[in-house]
């Protein structure tokens, strides 16, 4: 069992953050690597990115928004309850090395995926820019964290209610107008991905990408969470979680996505409606 220590709740409770002691995959993690989790026997299995681990302490932090069925579950776990399964690190880690100057960005809960590969970006010596992009002021989440591992930092709101009004890409753009940037990593919703990477391609901009597709063994053996990386097929799992941005095939993510997201919604009305 894999007790929780810890519990923030940000964006008004949709959005969580959960320290698990795990201390045997603290001490493994790298960045860019995931953990499947599960709540109980008869729960399904989650895959999330780390977004801190503390070997001292034996923790690792997730973040996750409550979206269906499965994360209402994990709501309900209180500090002091435990998750059945933890199971990781999994995945490919990041190759990080000194470039020059990148640009991390970042979008809803893909923000705690981003955190720890920014922070490695900035302790190999890189000039790290970050943007930060959400809907709303208050969807915007771990600024503080990202803010003290970056050199530069933007912040972009869908509806103007902080930093920038508008997209990540219009702020993406005026900083590869301007600068000498080496490489471009982007971590958020599949959207928000598909057009950092169609917008970096002009600059031929290297552009690292982590995708996030349903996964049920972390195996690669069930299939669910393949992908289409230069007309090829992928598996999230274990050829990622990170692909070349310029090379996926996002539409068809999208539409694998959808179909999952339909059913899980289906299926979390039927949950609050049987709690209550």
């Amino acid at each position: 069992m894999f007790k929780i220590v810890r519990r923030e709740e940000m964006a008004g409770g949709t959005v969580i953050l959960d320290e698990i002691e795990a201390p045997k995959i603290a001490g493994k993690e790298k960045p860019g690597q995931f953990v499947l989790l599960k709540a109980n026997e008869n729960g399904e299995r989650v895959p999330l990115t780390m977004a801190e681990t503390d070997p001292e302490k034996g923790t690792i932090t997730i973040i996750y928004m409550v979206v269906g069925k499965t994360t209402a579950i994990f709501k309900a776990l209180q500090v002091g309850d435990a998750f059945q399964d933890v199971i990781g690190p999994l995945g490919k880690a990041t190759h990080i090395e000194k470039l020059g100057k990148v640009v991390c960005v970042g979008g809803g809960t893909g923000t705690a995926v981003l955190h720890p590969i920014t922070r490695a970006m900035k302790q190999a010596g890189n000039h790290v820019i970050t943007i930060l992009g959400a809907r709303s002021k208050d969807l915007l989440i771990l600024e503080d964290l990202m803010r003290k591992v970056s050199d530069d930092f933007y912040i972009t709101t869908d509806d103007g209610s902080y930093g920038r009004h508008g997209l990540v890409t219009e702020a993406l753009k005026d900083i590869l107008d301007k600068e000498d940037i080496k490489q471009v990593v982007a971590i958020g919703p599949v959207p928000m991905m598909k057009f950092v990477s169609l917008l970096t391609k002009k600059y031929d901009v290297p552009t690292l990408v982590s995708l996030n597709p349903i996964m049920v063994d972390g195996t690669g053996m069930c299939g669910c969470c393949r992908v289409t990386v230069d007309n090829t097929t992928k598996f999230a799992c274990v050829d990622g979680p990170e692909f070349d941005g310029h090379k996926v095939d996002y539409d068809e993510l999208m539409l694998r996505l959808q179909s999952y997201i339909e059913e899980e919604k289906r299926s979390y009305e039927n949950y609050c409606k049987l709690s209550g």
